[in-house]
């Protein structure tokens, strides 16, 4: 699940990020929460099925981007979040900037820019200090297929330890 550009929210987001919309900074943060909040009853559903969900960026990304842009403190930015299902593995795979702005389409959408990726990428280590969370950091460099094999080893490995673990509230 990344953000759904399908729903109203989804499409506000998204031309905001094609820079088609300006919105105020405390708004699309709010809207990029919302938007993870519809698909909630959804993951929880699934979830109770044993299905696994994959979410892509999820409520971290949402924070360290907004806090990146200065005048936004981490705990306002994570406060829309608090009560979402709380993840039982979080990946964050390491790019330098530098790396990431020599792949394919990066600089199209709003925040793609080397210095802002630089202070997101701080925020995210902010984030990971917080060890109520399971975060593992994987060398996005390597090889699709090394990469493929280490996310499904750690993902494997969480699944089994989880198993009949109850599911959890983000940052309560």
């Amino acid at each position: 699940f990344p953000t759904d550009r399908t729903t109203e929210i989804g499409q506000l987001i998204s031309s905001y990020l094609v820079r088609e919309k300006n919105l105020e900074d405390h708004t699309i943060h709010l809207l990029f929460s919302a938007n993870r909040w519809e698909h909630v009853p959804m993951m929880k559903e699934k979830l109770h099925q044993g299905i696994t969900v994959v979410v892509d960026r999820y409520a971290f990304s949402g924070v360290a981007f907004t806090s990146a842009k200065g005048n936004f403190c981490l705990d306002w930015c994570k406060q829309p979040d608090v009560g979402l299902p709380k993840p039982d593995l979080i990946l964050f795979l390491q790019l330098s900037p530098e790396e990431a702005a020599e792949r394919g389409n990066f600089g199209h959408e709003r925040y793609e820019t080397s210095p802002f990726q630089e202070k997101v990428l701080q925020s995210f280590y902010c984030l990971m200090e917080d060890k109520t969370l399971n975060w593992k950091t994987v060398d996005a460099s390597k090889s699709i297929e090394d990469l493929h094999r280490e996310i499904k080893s750690i993902a494997e490995k969480t699944m089994q330890e989880v198993q009949n673990k109850p599911l959890g509230e983000l940052w309560k």
